[in-house]
């Protein structure tokens, strides 16, 4: 599910994650905060992406009755990466490095800069 909200029974920062994985069969689900802000606020927004969804991931293991967990991938514009990167990519589904997403980013930004000066 994408930009969706999560309607639970209590007061959450956010309800909506930016993506939410289930596996019904394993009683899983996962909250996927993306996002790519400025290189001097990776970590910073990490953080509040974290806090921010830590509320929900209680609220959806007490209502759907599964195990939640969340992934951050947060880039920076320019291509900058937390420490823990890879090991949320490892929680995704897929063949995701980090090598390829900062290639996609990169992309972005230059294709986003391009625009604006042209």
């Amino acid at each position: 599910m994408w930009d969706v909200p999560v309607f639970t029974d209590r007061t959450a920062l956010a309800y909506r994650p930016d993506r939410v994985l289930h596996n019904k069969k394993g009683k899983t689900s996962l909250l996927i905060a993306i996002a790519t802000p400025d290189d001097s606020n990776v970590k910073t927004k990490e953080t509040e992406k974290l806090s921010k969804c830590k509320d929900l991931e209680i609220e959806v293991s007490r209502m759907w009755k599964m195990r939640a967990k969340i992934s951050s991938v947060i880039i920076g514009a320019l291509g900058t990466i937390e420490k823990g990167l890879d090991q949320n990519l490892h929680l995704l589904p897929g063949q995701l490095s980090a090598i390829k997403l900062q290639k996609v980013t990169l992309k972005s930004t230059a294709c986003f800069i391009r625009e604006m000066l042209g």
